[in-house]
């Protein structure tokens, strides 16, 4: 842990970091809260999306858990916090295996930290552009059965990569080399085009590329095309928000802030 901490970088700021300020954690430094507080001071509300996306998560993986998928690969998994992905699904399934994959230097030493006596999880230190070798890693071969049903979870990944990055191909790597049976959970921003606030999510997505260098807010028919290969469940590609809630009554999108609107999810199965 001390050899990951040595290799923390305090004056850059990290995606997993900026993502713990907003939800009200404390493992982030001077500039990710710069970047943090420019969401909170210039576009009030924002915070939503963080909030939004982590809810939706939690369901997603109960409902992933009670559909018998008891294997989990979260992708660029962030800083632990209230109700991991292990947690939620041992709550449904208390059998659940889940492998974390993330190379942020401040995710690796606190999650292992986290783990570290949890032999049915484990927090894989590699990059998710480069699947092969996350499918390949030892830890990964360890807790994931590939000749029975994953879940892959991609949750508010896939628009910090660039286009060049090919995050649709990245997506379908994933579903040739699953099973049938398995689930895939995708949440992303949507572009203000899709939220009808272009003003404001331009500026959100400025203001990322501009601090981290990378991301991009998609389409709902580029968000539609990373679930290539797979059948859509119910309710089909929606707001967070919307996505099977738990809470009634069951609201529509036009009842949604603008910032509930700017990050959508969907869950599909492998024929």
């Amino acid at each position: 842990m001390t050899e990951q901490r040595s290799r923390i970088d305090e004056s850059t700021p990290s995606i997993a970091r900026v993502y713990d300020y907003l939800l009200g954690g404390t493992d982030n430094f001077a500039v990710d809260r710069e970047i943090g507080d420019f969401f909170l001071r210039d576009l009030p509300g924002s915070v939503a999306v963080a909030f939004a996306n982590r809810r939706a998560l939690v369901r997603a993986v109960g409902a992933m858990a009670d559909a018998g998928v008891h294997q989990f690969i979260d992708m660029g998994s962030g800083l632990p916090t209230a109700d991991n992905v292990h947690q939620v699904a041992r709550r449904h399934a208390p059998d659940a295996r889940v492998a974390y994959i993330d190379h942020d230097p401040t995710v690796l030493a606190h999650g292992r930290a986290l783990l570290a006596a949890d032999e049915r999880t484990a927090l894989v230190e590699a990059d998710l552009r480069e699947p092969e070798s996350v499918r390949r890693h030892p830890e990964v071969q360890r807790l994931i059965d590939f000749e029975q049903p994953v879940g892959v979870v991609f949750s508010a990944i896939l628009h910090h990569l660039n286009d060049t990055e090919r995050p649709a191909a990245l997506a379908r790597w994933w579903v040739d080399r699953v099973p049938s049976g398995s689930l895939v959970y995708i949440s992303h921003f949507r572009s203000g085009a899709s939220t009808g606030a272009d003003q404001e999510t331009r500026r959100a997505e400025q203001k990322l590329q501009e601090s981290l260098g990378r991301g991009r807010w998609r389409t709902d028919e580029e968000i539609l095309a990373l679930f290539d290969g797979l059948d859509l469940l119910e309710p089909g590609l929606v707001p967070c928000p919307l996505w099977r809630p738990e809470a009634e009554p069951v609201v529509d999108e036009g009842d949604l802030s603008v910032w509930e609107r700017l990050i959508s999810c969907g869950l599909a199965r492998k024929p």
